[in-house]
């Protein structure tokens, strides 16, 4: 199992206050048998429940300033991203843009995000709160949202900082794991071509008295000749034997 860790933050110490909060963080970052987009969740809904005045949360990855996977903890505030990103500006773009909070006081009164408030106000939504954070080539969002105007201010951010840096710490963790087991299934998957090569080139050796590399060579040629994958024409000769081989 691949270890996860918090990033420093100054205000860290607020899981030792909250043992809650702490043993909830530790298990969002446990990445065993978690899919991203179920850790997302787990990340939308610890901040829905640890802030005051939160009625609801979305968290979001993204790649190449493309939302990936999104999270949302009520259905009435999961299309917000894609309002987002159909306009090309909101309060999730800016954060990711600037790697601040983007505090939305009052929806009824934001003039910079639009087509946001708009959609936000729609579903009850009268203010809102976005961080970022980008480990590496991806990013994670965490959006919380309140039903009033106001209730959610700076003095409630550094709490969701913590648990968005926890998101960002393991998404990237979550790519590490992902890559380890890529080149994990790699080497696997070439251990096993070249165990059906050797195989192969036995039974030319045997069936036509020539080396191992003379061998080699003419599974090559077929592989050419047929446009097949040397390890397809392996195949072929394991099962088929010598005929049609020339």
């Amino acid at each position: 199992m691949l270890a996860c860790r918090v990033p420093p933050h100054p205000r860290l110490e607020v899981t030792v206050a909250n043992p809650d909060l702490a043993r909830e963080t530790a298990d969002l970052l446990s990445i065993a048998d978690k899919s991203s987009s179920r850790s997302l969740g787990e990340l939308a809904a610890l901040a829905s429940r640890q802030v005051p005045a939160c009625s609801g949360a979305t968290a979001t990855l993204w790649r190449d300033g493309e939302p990936l996977i999104m999270a949302a903890t009520h259905p009435d505030i999961s299309h917000l991203t894609e309002v987002e990103v159909l306009a090309q500006r909101g309060p999730e773009t800016t954060a990711l843009a600037t790697g601040e909070a983007a505090h939305c006081p009052d929806t009824l009164e934001e003039e910079r995000w639009p087509e946001y408030a708009q959609a936000a106000l729609a579903h009850g939504v009268r203010c809102s709160v976005t961080l970022a954070q980008q480990p590496g080539s991806e990013a994670v969002t965490l959006s919380l949202f309140g039903a009033r105007p106001r209730v959610l201010d700076p003095g409630q951010v550094p709490l969701a900082e913590l648990l968005v840096a926890a998101g960002g710490a393991l998404v990237g963790n979550l790519s590490q794991f992902g890559d380890a087991r890529r080149a994990a299934l790699q080497f696997r998957d070439a251990a096993q071509s070249r165990a059906l090569v050797d195989q192969a080139k036995g039974i030319l050796m045997n069936a036509l008295g020539c080396s191992a590399d003379e061998a080699l060579d003419r599974m090559r040629q077929i592989s050419q000749q047929g446009n097949m994958r040397v390890t397809e024409v392996a195949s072929k000769i394991i099962s088929s034997g010598q005929s049609g081989l020339g």
